[in-house]
């Protein structure tokens, strides 16, 4: 008797081993893969589906068919720093005291409290990489391992900032290249970054495919100086800038096709945008706006508007435009919602878009473009744009662009009263439309006079309230 009830304890203990080791019927699904893709002073008129004749991109061209392209797409910082802090982050830069474009002697960068998207999925389980252009302080304090990142290559600000700089030679180190938080390298010549970029991409990728991922490909170029390698070496009828954006699109194809070839293809939202508008000063060395007013470090739609697309097959829907205005400030959240994070604890500025992109709804909101140091430029609301009086640079009417890596010299103007434009019916903000709509300039003065209170503004010698502090070190 004692046997036999022993052989039954046996065979119930190993009956419910094998339940408990059996995969449940229906498993919940894996949180969606994030790839971002960030270019480097791309111009909206870079891409083919965006106008370009020049060259082609046919790999972007394919991104855009099989997924959702956005027309008014902003930045709401049309310079390095400023621009990456509201893309991680999903708040204003002022309102994080970051402005500008840092450098190798800057003792500040985005403060640890912060939390970026990297910090937001990797709390869900996700792996998280960076490749390429940091550029939000390149002390050890500030690199992506210390924001979220769990890995990073790349270059720890712009890759202009070396001792070849043609304005400044000699002001620059050697150009360093990190892997983590150590120098691997430096740079005497960039023929092969955006190769190199694109292979520690795919070598993240298949590291991580058996688990959520989010990888941050933010590419050195086109900002200048422009380098290809010698697969794309003269093969735009444009030259060196068009080689360069054919090697851009390559390595976004690259990376489109590697997540096709792992299956990963329907559990993954690829993003790809812009820092800010092209650098128009180097001529034939700089991007196209499509006939957008002025340019990089400008509040102008020339310098704040950038190219976007989204995919993610069977979620959003393919070969569709979207006319209503957006930020990247909003991509945060927008991923927030997708992968079920929470926000951020601080206070953020983005909302989610992912209702309109996958149904077309949008909700009317304002927007702020900031520029200099905490200057509040403009203000979208739905079509419209108020453009606040202001110093911008401009390109001088018969100045020489050159082709050959040397910029020109900007004048500035002073924009003496507020303009209003429609920019539904005029893109390319040439007509002024304050005296006929006032009630309009007055509505968006007052969301603009909130912003102020919240953030401040130097044009009005506003101070806000709602800023927070800068990471610094002594």
């Amino acid at each position: 008797m004692k046997k036999i009830t022993l052989a039954l304890g046996f065979l119930v203990l190993f009956a419910a081993c094998q339940k408990n080791t059996q995969k449940p019927e229906n498993p919940s699904p894996k949180k969606p893969n994030i790839i971002l893709i960030f270019a480097d002073d791309l111009g909206y008129g870079d891409l083919e589906s965006y106008g370009a004749t020049q060259w082609t991109t046919p790999h972007l061209n394919q991104l855009a068919q099989e997924g959702t392209q956005m027309n008014r797409f902003y930045v709401p910082h049309a310079v390095c720093s400023a621009s990456r802090a509201a893309l991680l982050t999903g708040a204003y830069a002022n309102r994080l005291g970051i402005y500008g474009a840092y450098d190798h002697t800057a003792k500040q960068g985005l403060h640890p409290a912060e939390e970026t998207i990297a910090e937001i999925l990797k709390a869900q389980g996700y792996a998280t990489g960076m490749v390429g252009k940091w550029h939000l302080g390149h002390l050890p304090e500030f690199l992506p391992t210390r924001q979220g990142f769990d890995s990073y290559y790349g270059l720890p600000y712009s890759n202009d900032m070396w001792p070849h700089h043609p304005e400044v030679k000699d002001y620059y180190p050697p150009l360093p290249l990190l892997q983590n938080e150590e120098v691997i390298d430096t740079l005497d010549e960039q023929s092969q970054l955006t190769t190199l970029y694109t292979e520690k991409a795919l070598e993240f990728i298949d590291q991580n495919s058996d688990r959520p991922f989010f990888l941050y490909l933010a590419h050195s170029m086109p900002h200048v100086p422009l380098y290809v390698s010698e697969k794309f070496a003269g093969q735009s009828e444009q030259g060196l800038y068009g080689d360069v954006i054919m090697e851009i699109d390559w390595s976004v194809g690259q990376v489109h096709q590697k997540i096709k070839d792992l299956g990963l293809e329907e559990n993954t939202m690829i993003i790809f945008t812009s820092d800010n508008g092209p650098w128009l000063s180097y001529g034939g060395h700089a991007g196209l706006t499509a006939g957008l007013r002025e340019g990089k470090g400008t509040s102008w739609d020339g310098g704040i508007r950038v190219p976007a697309i989204f995919k993610w097959t069977g979620k959003i829907p393919e070969g569709k435009t979207i006319e209503d205005p957006a930020m990247t400030i909003d991509v945060l959240p927008t991923i927030a919602e997708i992968t079920e994070s929470p926000l951020p604890e601080k206070l953020i500025d983005g909302e989610s878009i992912w209702p309109l992109l996958t149904e077309g709804k949008a909700k009317a909101r304002p927007y702020f473009a900031y520029y200099n140091r905490n200057e509040l430029q403009a203000v979208f609301y739905e079509n419209w744009k108020l453009v606040f009086p202001h110093r911008y640079r401009t390109l001088p009417k018969d100045a020489e662009l050159r082709n050959d890596g040397i910029p020109v010299k900007y004048e500035h103007i002073n924009l003496e009263k507020m303009e209003l434009y429609d920019l539904s019916l005029d893109p390319f903000e040439q007509i002024d439309l304050a005296s006929k709509h006032p009630e309009i300039v007055q509505k968006l003065n007052e969301m603009a006079d909130q912003a102020r209170k919240d953030m401040g503004d130097a044009l009005t010698d506003s101070q806000g309230t709602g800023q927070r502090e800068v990471g610094r070190v002594q």
